[in-house]
């Protein structure tokens, strides 16, 4: 099994593969659990998504005392110094969309600000996801910038392995943002359901990764929230990174505190100014949490302040149980998560070449990859367009009765790329 699953991320033909709930060939070749991972497994129970929403911007010891930091949520800073922005230009023709082009289907996520809706459109019959945010809720939350920030990336990015933005409009009360529905759920529920992926699995979907990351760089963008919960699965198998909320067009470094706890790279939480290195870090984090099956750093009681001390300290006290971890990807790994920004992969003189051309990733044929003429690992049971079957269901309040609304908007001015073409 590892060796057909290897074969397909370089030259060799392709083989059979697994659908929907078959998950245990994506760790048949694993060998016999450790204590280590027992104790994995136990976690794993009740391990839940960590929040893709950010708290109200407000000082840094403020944030270090709120106790309301001691969920597991996205945690922000904004920055107050002015950074100069490369241009960014759209890479598609604007989409014109009104509410009623689209009838709602069901509700695919919630958050803090609205939730994720599939819909279908009127015209042509497709499904698309609209995320739908309150704009009183943003504009209270202190998120305008990273909103706006969220509809111009997309809107300037494309790219096999990043979700595609095909219009955006507001009404009174909401924002909203026409998005590529990708049906296959989250990497996140995947990995929970496997508790954790063999070698040539954890590949395949951090090479992917990696392959985003390096496109959106080669634009100025700086990611700033790669987990699994952002990584989707496409009915093919191949990933579509998503929730670009804490994206951001840099063209040297940036110093906003922002991310999820476990992903955060040192230098974030030092409060010192970075670059692009931390969606490398992050890569690694993510290899790791593949692999193992948890976080490096993760805590089995939330504590978010040791936490943060623990990733200060560096990755050289971090377990990497012979298990789960080859030399060549623990290798990765550590040069992934270096606290030397200057000396991290991804950050030095051959820029991302230095992780592509690592031993661990030696068998990957990049450009087929990125043409996705690989076949995944792993292949969701989709029955048809439009199965939404990956997602957990919610309750389906009447909030749809809030959408399309008239009348005065305090806020609409704040959104200008957000078309008034609700109304």
């Amino acid at each position: 099994m590892i060796r057909r699953m290897a074969d397909k991320l370089g030259h060799l033909g392709h083989s059979s593969h697994p659908r929907g709930d078959d998950t245990d060939a994506l760790h048949a070749a694993l060998s016999s659990p450790t204590s280590t991972q027992s104790t994995v497994s136990s976690y794993l129970s009740s391990y839940d998504h960590r929040g893709s929403i950010s708290t109200q911007a407000t000082t840094t010891s403020e944030w270090s005392n709120d106790k309301r930091y001691e969920s597991d949520m996205e945690v922000v800073v904004e920055e107050h110094r002015p950074v100069s922005r490369p241009r960014l230009v759209p890479v598609r023709e604007k989409g014109v969309y009104r509410l009623n082009d689209f009838i709602i289907q069901r509700t695919l996520g919630t958050g803090s600000f609205g939730r994720v809706h599939l819909v279908r459109s009127k015209h042509n019959m497709r499904f698309y996801a609209i995320k739908v945010l309150n704009k009183d809720r943003v504009v209270k939350l202190k998120q305008v910038e990273h909103t706006n920030n969220e509809q111009r990336m997309l809107e300037c990015v494309q790219h096999a392995f990043i979700v595609n933005l095909w219009g955006s409009f507001q009404d009174t009360a909401n924002l909203y943002m026409v998005m590529d529905f990708v049906p296959g759920g989250e990497l996140f529920t995947l990995l929970r359901r496997s508790n954790r992926f063999p070698d040539p699995v954890a590949k395949f979907y951090a090479a992917e990764v990696g392959l985003a990351l390096n496109h959106l760089h080669g634009l100025g963008i700086i990611y700033r929230d790669l987990k699994p919960e952002n990584v989707l699965l496409n009915s093919d198998g191949h990933i579509k990174v998503a929730d670009f909320g804490f994206a951001k067009a840099v063209d040297t470094t940036t110093w906003t505190l922002c991310g999820t706890p476990d992903y955060l790279a040192p230098e974030i939480i030092g409060q010192q100014r970075y670059n692009k290195s931390v969606d490398w870090y992050a890569l690694g984090i993510l290899m790791y949490e593949m692999l193992f099956g948890l976080p490096p750093y993760h805590m089995a009681e939330q504590n978010h302040m040791v936490l943060y001390d623990r990733i200060r300290a560096g990755p050289s006290k971090v377990a990497f149980p012979s298990a789960a971890f080859s030399e060549h990807a623990k290798d990765l790994i550590m040069k992934l998560m270096e606290s030397d920004p200057s000396k991290r992969y991804g950050n030095m003189r051959h820029g991302a070449g230095d992780v592509f051309a690592h031993q661990w990733f030696r068998e990957v044929d990049w450009q087929r990859l990125e043409r996705r003429e690989i076949t995944a690992p792993y292949l969701p049971r989709i029955a048809g367009d439009g199965d939404a079957s990956a997602f957990d269901r919610y309750p389906e309040d009447d909030v749809s009765a809030t959408y399309g609304m008239t009348g005065p908007d305090l806020n609409g001015h704040l959104f200008p790329d957000f078309d008034y073409t609700a109304r």
